[in-house]
């Protein structure tokens, strides 16, 4: 049985538009009464309330599965946090890419502070395992982290930091893709569905980097992929 109709007891739509439907609110710059007058020009009338329960219940069943095949990224990671606007309230939504773009993890916290930075690496490195190298900015926080991280690991154990604001480049500039997104919502109204949302944001950002295992003879676009972990 497929990951939808193990998420609905009863469908009253076609799999395949619902899992349109939440591969486009996460992809594109669209507000969910957007996506309502979109398919309905296609045909299909769904309220965007509904639309907004597909997103919030299957977004993190498809993220959760792909976990489970997201190809390994490279040791050498740059982490960075940024800004979310949630009831009004900055929140900080920290990331982290390798060396060539391919991002590592996500995690969005009300505070930032060592304990909320201790929080992101420790739920990387259980997917990704341990970086050899950490680059990051001149947060006293995020240093304090893997300095705890480090605690009782010999120098060759231990995780190398970089702190340099200008070698940060490249995961300030992944932000983009988050930021892109999320801009034209003008913020969230609640914590949980923040995080289901970005979540997808970040999901559809990875397969566009190509963050997805394929057969070469067999090569298969990020959307179909994700319809694949729908299937």
């Amino acid at each position: 049985m497929s990951l939808l109709r193990n998420a609905f007891k009863r469908l009253h739509y076609p799999t395949d538009i619902i899992a349109q439907c939440v591969r486009w609110y996460p992809a594109y710059a669209l507000s969910l009464r957007n996506l309502e007058e979109m398919m309905a020009e296609r045909g299909v009338i769904v309220d965007h309330s509904t639309l907004s329960r597909w997103v919030h219940r299957l977004v993190p069943l498809i993220v959760k599965r792909y976990r489970r095949c997201k190809p390994d990224v490279g040791c050498r990671w740059r982490m960075d946090e940024t800004y979310i606007k949630i009831k009004g309230q900055w929140r900080y939504l920290y990331r982290a890419v390798d060396a060539h773009g391919n991002t590592v993890d996500l995690l969005l916290t009300a505070c930032r502070d060592k304990a909320a930075a201790l929080r992101f690496f420790k739920k990387a490195m259980r997917q990704q395992g341990q970086p050899e190298v950490v680059t990051m900015d001149k947060s006293s926080a995020n240093k304090a982290a893997v300095d705890e991280l480090n605690q009782g690991k010999s120098k060759e154990e231990a995780i190398v930091i970089r702190q340099n604001k200008y070698l940060n480049n490249l995961i300030e500039q992944d932000h983009r893709n988050i930021k892109r997104r999320t801009s034209p919502l003008l913020g969230f109204n609640n914590f949980r569905r923040a995080q289901t949302l970005l979540a997808g944001i970040e999901l559809v950002s990875m397969l566009r980097k190509g963050q997805y295992v394929q057969e070469p003879e067999c090569p298969m676009s990020p959307a179909a992929f994700f319809y694949q972990l729908t299937a």
